[in-house]
């Protein structure tokens, strides 16, 4: 038996069909979480934003219109999902720090975990758009002009945001301490 293409796994799936929808998610779902993942920099907050991103994938897989590759429309719907999951932790958060340093030490790579989440937090504090041009390009190995399909920007915005994170990067090597973008 000859295996189904994506576009046609798609157009199945967004004709109703349960069984191609539930394999377009198996066959997403694994780059769903690593972006998730990359973005949160925990597994428990990443599990959240797949879960949302799946649910959201099921709601809105109607609107692909093929115009752009599946993963760039994929991407774009897990950064939209991540974004709206940390506004709703934001809005309830709870403060528990010494549970997410436990998390973090448990972790077998405790080091890169702390430094994930120094990284993460560095990142939020820029401008929009920083930390999703970083995780596509450097995370996820996309080039300047497949993030900036993804982030529907120009391609000249994608280098400027990464001259920008780099030179703030140097900036906190050289131990200036200042982490920020004017704009």
């Amino acid at each position: 038996m000859r295996p189904i293409d994506e576009n046609q796994l798609i157009r199945t799936a967004q004709a109703g069909n349960a069984a191609a929808f539930e394999q377009l998610l198996i066959d997403s779902y694994d780059r769903i979480y690593r972006f998730a993942y990359r973005w949160c920099g925990n597994h428990a907050d990443a599990e959240d934003v797949t879960q949302l991103t799946c649910i959201k994938l099921a709601q809105s897989i109607g609107q692909f219109r093929f115009e752009a590759a599946f993963s760039s429309w994929l991407y774009r719907l897990v950064i939209n999902c991540a974004k709206d999951w940390h506004r709703s932790q934001q809005r309830h958060q709870h403060g528990d720090l010494e549970q997410l340093a436990s998390e973090i030490h448990r972790d077998d790579r405790a080091e890169n975990g702390i430094y994930l989440q120094q990284i993460l937090q560095l990142l939020d504090s820029l401008a929009e758009g920083f930390k999703e041009t970083a995780l596509l390009v450097h995370a996820e190995g996309l080039t300047h002009a497949e993030a900036a399909i993804i982030l529907q920007v120009k391609e000249s915005t994608v280098s400027w945001r990464l001259h920008e994170i780099r030179k703030q990067l140097q900036s906190l090597q050289q131990g200036d301490g200042s982490w920020e973008v004017s704009l």
